[in-house]
């Protein structure tokens, strides 16, 4: 089959972003031809002028719709897309240029209905959103949580750079009205549908995430709320390193109060674990500002996450309640 790709990217309030991931398109150094297809999300602040000054440079479709949430706006974009491969990328990346070649030589070394690419620290990137990105990546934190190359029918890829073919995205019907979490869920009901996701592990994006620490930690207390509704969604998924970062947060509590009454090898077990995380971030980053940095980003991640997913679970697995009543900043509206 002869693939013809359509990227598609919803965009919310995000000019400046769109700017460069689209610059990013015109250094490419593939021969493949593509399309971009932008929805604009109900923006208040609109795209519309950075679009407009790449459309002689780029083959560019753009979209304005009612805001419905990124899921939605990227099945929006899928529908309107011409090419039978999607690529799905967040409005706050920027891609290498060697990026649509690898995409180009995974699929067709190993093909997939859906695949997924990791994401980097951009040279231009500040120090907190290059330590953020140490602590969402590496395999110390929970990096490696959602699988990795050698489990291929079980990655879960992310929306901030995913491909789903034509045929997948029809049987499936695309992403939910959750978020986060439609990704997880979409790779999910694709496995049910007999599908198979991977990883492309050179097909990697360069993804700014969230630029403050408030934002960062809104962003990974909303994961750990999702989780434990995709758990009873698609209870065979269930696994017990989701609940890591919630032991690892009760255990430090639990070590701290031991040290009050002179038991400090908990605590030291933690100041050991610091320290590694604090050298491999040395070793990753070169830089001494962005490792110690990157100790208070995964501490941020894994209280965010670890409170957030200890609440969700007595809520949604204990007490039952339904998650859209109880957490309804969850989801999105149908539209």
């Amino acid at each position: 089959m002869q693939l013809r790709f359509s990227f598609i990217i919803p965009v919310y309030n995000r000019p400046d972003e769109i700017e460069e991931l689209l610059q990013s398109f015109v250094e490419l150094d593939s021969t493949t031809e593509y399309e971009i297809v932008i929805v604009e999300d109900g923006s208040t602040i609109s795209s519309k002028k950075a679009i407009e000054a790449y459309k002689g440079k780029l083959n560019i479709s753009y979209y304005f719709k009612e805001n419905s949430g990124p899921g939605d706006s990227r099945n929006f974009g899928m529908l309107h897309a011409k090419g039978n491969y999607f690529i799905i990328l967040d409005s706050d990346c920027i891609l290498p240029a060697n990026y649509l070649n690898e995409v180009e030589k995974g699929l067709n070394t190993n093909y997939v209905d859906c695949f997924g690419g990791p994401d980097a620290a951009h040279k231009s990137f500040t120090n907190l959103q290059k330590a953020i990105n140490f602590s969402m990546t590496s395999i110390i934190t929970t990096g490696g949580i959602r699988g990795n190359k050698k489990s291929i029918d079980t990655f879960q890829p992310r929306s901030f750079n995913m491909g789903i073919s034509k045929e997948a995205f029809i049987a499936s019907k695309g992403f939910g009205r959750i978020h986060p979490g439609e990704d997880p869920d979409l790779s999910i009901r694709l496995w049910n549908l007999g599908f198979k996701t991977g990883l492309i592990s050179e097909a990697f994006v360069y993804h700014k995430r969230r630029i403050s620490w408030s934002k960062f930690y809104k962003q990974v207390h909303k994961f750990g709320l999702v989780r434990p509704i995709l758990n009873v969604w698609h209870p065979s998924t269930k696994k017990i390193t989701y609940w890591f970062p919630t032991l690892f947060c009760i255990g430090f509590l639990l070590s701290v109060l031991l040290f009050f009454v002179k038991v400090k090898w908990g605590l030291i077990a933690y100041m050991l674990y610091f320290v590694i995380a604090f050298l491999a971030a040395l070793v990753s980053t070169k830089n001494i500002v962005v490792s110690f940095l990157s100790i208070a980003a995964i501490s941020v991640q894994f209280f965010g996450y670890g409170y957030g997913f200890l609440k969700s679970t007595f809520a949604i697995g204990i007490f039952k309640k339904k998650p859209e009543i109880h957490f309804p900043e969850l989801f999105f509206k149908s539209k």
